[in-house]
């Protein structure tokens, strides 16, 4: 088999103008593996949580971000574009996804920004050796079932670091039976759901992208319970 085709995405963000200012405006470069195999692209999911920390650019200016499962790394790389102090992240097993999302802060010019290796479920020196953290991304991963134990038992650790933070996550509703409930109220954590319509979300093309198109998503923001369960 031959090598797997590469391509280079752009994606266009722009704000509403507010008070007579100019509308802001972010275009980025996004490198993609075009093969089924690799995740080392961008999914519907993480154009909507793109688009979420794009909403919130004015809030994001010296907060600390860690993006869990990076890849391509669309929404860290949107967040570090609007000042805040990101760092990457994707399994220590995966290192052409690691070397992607390299790639991705190189063709954005943002050669400083730290990757590192974070395998869920594993409690690794680099997870230990984490600077402090204000929010965590995170887009589909809550694909495989079979992960989202790890997923949320790495997501429990960081916010007992850092109990003020907050995870900010999409996925695409792909089976009614899909559900992380019952591990949420495991791991203390509660979720509250953020509507679409809230951030200019519910469209089927977003950043001058093809992406959603018509797939389901949704996103919500995961954070401790308190003693009480709320």
């Amino acid at each position: 088999m031959g090598e797997p085709r590469r391509a280079v995405r752009r994606y266009r963000f722009v704000g509403d103008s507010a008070g007579g200012e100019e509308r802001a405006v972010l275009v980025l470069r996004v490198p993609e593996v075009l093969d089924p195999q690799y995740g080392m692209y961008a999914w519907p999911c993480a154009v909507v949580l793109a688009q979420y920390v794009w909403f919130h650019r004015r809030t994001l200016p010296g907060h600390r971000v860690l993006e869990i499962g990076a890849g391509v790394s669309l929404p860290g790389i949107v967040a570090a574009k609007c000042g805040a102090q990101v760092t990457l992240s994707d399994s220590e097993e995966l290192p052409q996804c690691l070397e992607i999302s390299q790639q991705s802060c190189l063709l954005n010019h943002l050669p400083h920004v730290p990757v590192v290796g974070i395998t869920w479920g594993r409690i690794s020196p680099e997870l230990l050796s984490l600077a402090p953290i204000d929010i965590i991304l995170g887009s589909d991963v809550f694909f495989d079932p079979k992960d989202f134990e790890d997923i949320l038992t790495t997501v429990y650790f960081l916010l007992e670091k850092n109990p003020h933070a907050q995870f900010w996550t999409t996925y695409q509703v792909r089976s009614a039976d899909w559900s992380i409930e019952a591990l949420l109220y495991k791991w203390k954590l509660k979720s509250i759901h953020i509507p679409l319509h809230s951030f200019s979300a519910d469209k089927e093309h977003l950043a001058s992208s093809s992406l959603p198109s018509r797939h389901t998503i949704e996103m919500m923001i995961i954070s401790l319970a308190r003693s009480d369960g709320t």
